[in-house]
């Protein structure tokens, strides 16, 4: 994490801890916690450990199949780039949300969300972009 220089009076210098890096990397470990709970609910229904009214997974449709382990292998790997703050975790994790909310609104039945939970991932994401530039923009 860079950090601004500030001049005193007497001619030293000292590190300024940037404010908005701070929040994108707090934000992003918040993020992480979150995404690895999903993912690991994710692996928890493959194993049938949750949901024990539900068919086993293996007998379930094979799309309901194919978007959970999506799902539970994709959340993991973003959760982990979240967590090192890497660009790369938040592409994945950027991915894995709006593919979410694609197959929300596309396929209902096979992936319910109610609109406070898709409104909250539309907020994450606007205030994931808002840190980032914020950040980025914070040394100019």
């Amino acid at each position: 994490m860079r950090g601004a220089r500030s001049e005193h009076a007497s001619g030293g210098v000292e590190a300024v801890s940037t404010r908005w890096r701070g929040v994108l990397v707090w934000m992003l470990r918040i993020l992480s916690v979150l995404w690895m709970a999903k993912g690991l609910l994710a692996w928890a229904v493959i194993f049938g450990l949750v949901g024990e009214e539900q068919p086993p997974f293996e007998a379930r449709l094979l799309s309901f199949q194919a978007i959970t382990v999506y799902f539970a292998v994709m959340d993991l790997v973003a959760a982990v780039g979240l967590w090192l703050t890497s660009t790369w975790g938040g592409v994945l994790w950027l991915l894995a949300a709006i593919s979410q909310l694609l197959l929300a609104f596309f396929f209902p039945r096979l992936l319910p969300m109610t609109p406070w939970l898709a409104g909250g991932y539309v907020a994450a994401i606007l205030a994931y972009f808002l840190a980032t530039w914020a950040a980025e923009n914070e040394g100019s």
